[in-house]
């Protein structure tokens, strides 16, 4: 009877972990980035002012909408880009969550 509790007890136990580590590896970090509001067409090139109304047209003929980062010049595909709408070619902080080459726009604030 003793054994069975301590199998049972380390079963339990060992579930607990797996379910543990299972839901900290999804939770993707909330980053701030500075960066320009840009299209994927001209991605780094149209990272600077006074291309706002070039970024319009590009993303209204089918160019993702894409935030091109001062520090590094990466360039992140938006995947909510509702939540930058009326940000195009503007200058931004731009918070959510980055995984690999997208972000996941939480709230953005003009700079």
């Amino acid at each position: 009877m003793k054994k069975l509790l301590v199998i049972a007890l380390a079963l339990c136990m060992m579930f607990f972990l797996v379910a543990m580590a299972s839901a900290s590896g999804d939770k993707a970090k909330t980053e701030t980035v500075n960066g320009w509001v840009a299209d994927s067409q001209c991605g780094v090139k149209g990272a600077m002012a006074g291309q706002e109304e070039c970024t319009k047209k590009c993303i209204e003929k089918g160019a993702k909408m894409v935030v091109v980062t001062d520090s590094d010049k990466k360039v992140l595909t938006v995947e909510n880009p509702d939540a930058l709408k009326g940000h195009e070619g503007h200058h931004v902080a731009v918070t959510g969550h980055v995984e690999g080459d997208s972000i996941h726009v939480e709230s953005a604030k003009m700079l």
